[in-house]
């Protein structure tokens, strides 16, 4: 039997990390300070954040290209689709036995279950949008995504 913790983590994430509001000034702040702790880590990443299928935040640090926007874009279309994290869809269909682009009979040129896009979900509302990185080894896109939006909600900036 596969072991699920994971999946138990990636889930209380998402429950956890919940915005009051999310406004496009938000989603501006979002990504600044997102972008800014990249920098501040000299990470080579690319940064989104989107409200709806808008993108309303994007920018690409050196050492990244083209392809670091098609696996955002192809990302967040998972998180549009199934209103998580694509880590953790991608982590469910390993643990049912198989994995996303096995089994999710999505075409994989669109769609990515990998690490590194979050949902933005607001109290009452649900999921409104999305945030994510590309760069890194999934894991890590995903952990850095995690990490900023616990700060970035700790201090308050979502309301």
């Amino acid at each position: 039997m596969p072991d699920d913790t994971l999946l138990t983590e990636l889930a209380e994430q998402e429950e956890r990390l919940v915005f009051r509001r999310f406004t496009t000034d938000t989603a501006l702040d979002l990504g600044a300070f997102l972008l800014a702790e990249a920098r501040r880590r000299g990470l080579a990443v690319t940064v989104t954040v989107r409200k709806g299928r808008q993108r309303v935040f994007h920018a690409a640090l050196p050492g990244t290209s083209l392809d670091n926007d098609e696996w955002l874009d192809r990302k967040a279309r998972v998180v549009e689709r199934y209103g998580q994290s694509s880590f953790r869809v991608g982590e469910s269909f390993r643990v049912a036995g198989g994995t996303f682009d096995e089994k999710s009979r999505l075409d994989t040129d669109l769609y990515a279950a990998h690490g590194g896009m979050f949902p933005v979900t607001v109290v009452g509302v649900g999921v409104v949008g999305a945030v994510g990185v590309s760069g890194l080894p999934q894991a890590d896109d995903h952990a850095l995504v995690v990490e900023v939006l616990d700060d970035f909600l700790a201090h308050g900036y979502d309301s």
